[in-house]
């Protein structure tokens, strides 16, 4: 009887070790998904986020090829090629900025990108050197704050979001 006791317990000792063990392991594995899941995440915020700051760049240099040009000699033949290649750089910024949307869940995000696309639209607007230069610092500082906004989610403190 003593050794069915002793049986009965080893056995009973072996499934509890067994049960806490695959609860942990299960545990651990849940932890380094959800690691390996933020991270990758946060490598895909910072391509689209690097991405969108590159197509914008490309835009509002594009945006200042068609106004100097325009405004030095309307009839120049290679205004048509700069106004198709200003409208391509505004595709492909829209397209970047539609992905910084899709990646991120900080608002404060989208509306930084948006404000620095929609401000591409001074230089159609401005009909002096000087509304263009006033053009290009307020690109060039809603630009700066964009990266400072969206570098703010990639800092490492940053909660990731939960999977659903």
């Amino acid at each position: 009887m003593e050794l069915i006791a002793t049986s009965v317990v080893a056995v009973l000792g072996t499934l509890l070790g067994a049960a806490f063990t695959h609860a942990f392991q299960r545990r651990a594995v849940k932890e380094a998904n959800d690691l390996a899941r933020g991270e990758k995440l946060r490598q895909e915020r910072v391509e689209a986020y690097s991405s969108f700051g590159g197509a914008l760049a490309n835009y509002r240099r594009s945006q200042l090829d068609r106004w100097y040009t325009t405004h030095r000699d309307a009839a120049d033949p290679d205004l048509d090629q700069l106004q198709r290649e200003a409208r391509r750089r505004r595709d492909a910024a829209l397209e970047a900025l539609f992905r910084v949307q899709l990646l991120t869940d900080a608002p404060e995000v989208v509306t930084a990108g948006f404000e620095a696309f929609d401000a591409m639209d001074l230089f159609a607007r401005a009909r002096s050197r000087e509304e263009v230069e006033k053009a290009r610092d307020t690109t060039r500082a809603l630009m700066h704050t964009f990266v400072q906004v969206a570098k703010q989610q990639l800092e490492p403190g940053t909660p990731a979001p939960r999977p659903r």
